[in-house]
Order: C-alpha cells, then sequence, then structure tokens
C-alpha cells in the first residue's frame, strides 16, 4: 500500500506559514514599539493576543510531529493565556451593578401617613392619586418586562386603601375630637352661666 501524495498540501501550508510570517512581521518584529502607542488595555490585548498565536504554532508543531501535545508543558501554557482572554474580558465588560430607585410609592405613604394627622383632605387625596401613579407606572414596567404577556394577563395590584375611604376616616376621627372639644366648651360655658345665674 503506497502512500498518499501529500507534497501539494505541503507546499500550500508552506506557502500559508510564508503568509503567516509576512503579517506577524511588523507586530512580532518591535513589538514594544507598537504597544506604547496603545492603551493600556489595548496593550494587554496584544501581548495576550501575541503570546497565544505563538503557543498555538507550537502546540501545531508538536502535533504535526506526534508528540503528544496536550501533555507537554505548551499545553498548560495555551491553558493559562486563555485565562487572560477570560481577564480581559471581564475587564471590558465590567458586572453591572444593582440598581438603586427609590421606593417613590413607599415614600408617598409615609408623607401621607405623616400629614393624616393635619387633617388636610386635599393632600391625602393628591397622595392617593400619585400612588396610585406609581403603582401604575409599577404595573407597566412590569408588563414591559415580561414581554410575552398579553395586557388581559397583566394584573394591575389594587390599592391598600380606597382613597375617599381614607379620607373619609380621617375626617371623621378630626370631627370626633371636634365635636368633643365643641361639648366641653358648651359645658364649661353652660357650668359658668349656671354659676352667675346662681349668684
Amino acid at each position: 500500500m503506497d502512500p498518499p501524495n501529500i507534497s501539494p498540501q505541503l507546499d500550500r501550508l508552506d506557502d500559508e506559514l510564508d503568509n503567516l510570517e509576512e503579517a506577524l512581521q511588523p507586530i512580532l518584529g518591535n513589538i514594544s514599539d507598537v504597544a506604547n502607542k496603545l492603551p493600556l488595555l489595548d496593550k494587554a490585548k496584544l501581548y495576550v493576543l501575541a503570546t497565544y498565536s505563538i503557543e498555538s504554532m507550537l502546540f501545531s508543531s508538536l502535533r504535526l510531529n506526534g508528540v503528544d501535545a496536550k501533555e507537554h508543558p505548551v499545553f498548560k501554557e495555551l491553558t493559562r493565556v486563555r485565562q487572560y482572554f477570560d481577564k480581559i474580558k471581564n475587564i471590558e465588560t465590567p458586572p453591572e451593578k444593582p440598581e438603586q430607585t427609590l421606593n417613590k410609592e413607599a415614600a408617598i405613604r409615609f408623607i401621607k401617613a405623616d400629614l393624616a394627622e393635619n387633617n388636610n383632605k386635599v393632600v391625602n387625596t393628591k397622595l392617593s392619586e400619585m400612588i396610585a401613579k406609581e403603582r401604575a407606572k409599577a404595573a407597566l414596567k412590569a408588563a414591559k418586562s415580561s414581554g410575552g404577556k398579553r395586557k388581559a394577563e397583566i394584573s394591575i395590584p389594587p390599592e391598600e386603601t380606597n382613597t375617599e375611604s381614607n379620607s373619609e376616616e380621617v375626617e371623621s376621627e378630626g370631627s370626633r375630637k371636634k365635636k368633643k372639644k365643641e361639648k366641653k366648651e358648651q359645658k364649661k360655658h353652660k357650668d359658668k352661666k349656671s354659676k352667675k345665674a346662681s349668684k
């Protein structure tokens, strides 16, 4: 059995190696001159890519010579250089920081609870409207992020308290306090009149 004629492939490989040598010559000829003109991150990329290309050519050469390249120290060096690729990638795209957002709805509830003592009906209704708007915005944002849901499937969270009943409760508490004060004043006034009448 005659071995296959591989001389055309060898000639082609020789030509490709010459082309590769010409292409790498500007970079590898004087790599420090090229690297000095680059920013720091690009400089790191250049050095890692140059090292990786040299190591991979050595690895290929070992494989062509029939050596078990995976047991050779060149393979360990290749894996080490690949780790540098990952490090550079992590630097280029840093992990996203979690968003710090103000929970407007909670802030409005705090303000509303604080102002409820003042019995200001106008402020309470405005704050209730703002809470409703914030809930609607949150529901729309959730709908956009859920993507595939249809409008009918998206539920808008109900308000914790009805604005009218809440303002009525605040109003009724305030009116009860006023009535008590008025009764006390009327009683004092009657007591004064009765004392004057008895004199």
